[in-house]
């Protein structure tokens, strides 16, 4: 019998901390206390040598079900489209125009946050509609 593995979902980005708290307010995710023996993650991030300072950053599902999500600096830009995203549930359970209005209202909250708006993709008969976006560094995501 094999058992559930815990993952985390890590972000490849320029700025690890900005991005973390995008996806804190979109998720409702909050960030984690800093390491024993530092009042703050200021603090924590100014004991690391020059070249690590501000070079990760992450944030938890506050109940603890949700995967841990980490974020990484790493030196090159996004080019091409992500291979994996995150399909953020706001319309679970809704169809058609009801939807929709779920999904608009979501997306004008994460635009405001930063998010850009990429397309409506409409219910085709298989599958229900869905809003393709980008984060605040142009990661792909939707809503679902």
């Amino acid at each position: 019998m094999t058992s559930v593995k815990q993952f985390q979902v890590t972000f490849d980005c320029a700025e690890p901390e900005r991005v973390a708290r995008f996806w804190c307010e979109v998720l409702g995710y909050v960030v984690p206390p800093p390491p024993e023996g530092f009042a703050t993650w200021e603090d924590f991030d100014h004991s690391l040598p020059p070249e690590r300072q501000g070079a990760a950053f992450a944030c938890t599902d506050p109940s603890g079900v949700g995967p841990r999500l980490f974020f990484q600096r790493v030196p090159e830009g996004k080019v091409v489209k992500n291979r994996v995203h995150l399909d953020v549930r706001v319309g679970a359970g809704l169809v058609g125009e009801e939807r929709v209005a779920v999904l608009e209202a979501e997306c004008a909250r994460l635009v405001a946050l930063g998010a850009t708006r990429v397309q409506l993709l409409r219910a085709d008969g298989y599958n229900e509609s869905c809003l393709t976006m980008q984060d605040v560094e142009g990661n792909e995501f939707c809503l679902d």
